[in-house]
């Protein structure tokens, strides 16, 4: 734990630090702050337009219009990596803009277009770290934008054959029933059927001589699906006069 000592010796320190002087030090300190905006938790940054930010957020929900948390949170991460993606031109920039100034005075004795071009290089070997991590950076957010695009398809995906599945069953159940002709007119000959089984005729009852195309064992079965036990009591009539059940 610092001592009070240690603290006010800080305080005194932050006091007499104002930070960079000259033009080159102010831009490296302004490169060294934005480079969080493209790791850290901070989307927006103290020199970004808030108004221009909510309008980019609200497009991308426009566009892909979420619903549920999971959808929602995944656009925002979209919104927001992209934000960062379109930051990355600008520190590029900045950084050649670093190296111009504190590269200046180099060269003098160059004709003008090779002292340029070897001040450009001069800036690319003495910031390539920054720049290969930017380079790193960008290959880092376009994966994380091809993740969460491909998420949200997929729950977008899925959220419409949910929706298609609850829609054929509305429709199922709401809409009336049509049944195939041929087994309407075979439930009616099994009706007959029935009605002659009742009355104790359905031995001479033939589906040709009704008007009916159907064999007698199509009427007979669909005759049992509709009335199970049509032949229950006829049935024990003859098990009753079977001789071999006497005595």
């Amino acid at each position: 734990m610092p001592t009070p000592t240690q603290i006010a010796a800080n305080r005194k320190n932050a006091q007499l630090s104002t930070g960079p002087t000259s033009p080159e030090g102010k831009a490296t300190s302004s490169l060294n702050a934005v480079k969080t905006g493209l790791t850290g938790r901070t989307v927006l940054l103290p020199g970004d337009d808030a108004s221009l930010y909510e309008a980019h957020v609200a497009a991308f929900f426009s566009r892909h219009q979420p619903a549920g948390d999971e959808e929602c949170n995944l656009v925002q991460s979209l919104a927001d990596t992209e934000w960062r993606l379109l930051r990355i031109p600008a520190l590029e920039f900045g950084i050649y803009a670093v190296g111009r100034l504190e590269f200046a005075n180099e060269f003098p004795a160059e004709q003008p277009d090779s002292r340029k071009h070897l001040i450009e290089a001069k800036i690319f070997l003495a910031y390539q770290r920054q720049l290969n991590n930017l380079s790193i950076q960008e290959c880092r957010l376009r994966r994380q934008r091809e993740k969460d695009a491909a998420a949200l398809r997929q729950l977008q995906e899925n959220r419409r054959r949910r929706h298609e599945r609850a829609e054929r069953l509305r429709f199922s159940a709401s809409a009336p029933v049509v049944r195939d002709p041929r087994e309407s007119r075979l439930d009616e000959a099994a009706r007959q059927y029935i009605a002659a089984v009742h009355q104790e005729r359905h031995m001479e009852w033939e589906p040709d001589e009704n008007g009916f195309e159907f064999s007698m064992t199509e009427v007979e079965v669909r005759a049992i699906e509709l009335e199970p036990d049509l032949f229950a009591s006829w049935a024990e009539e003859n098990e009753a006069q079977d001789p071999r059940n006497a005595a």
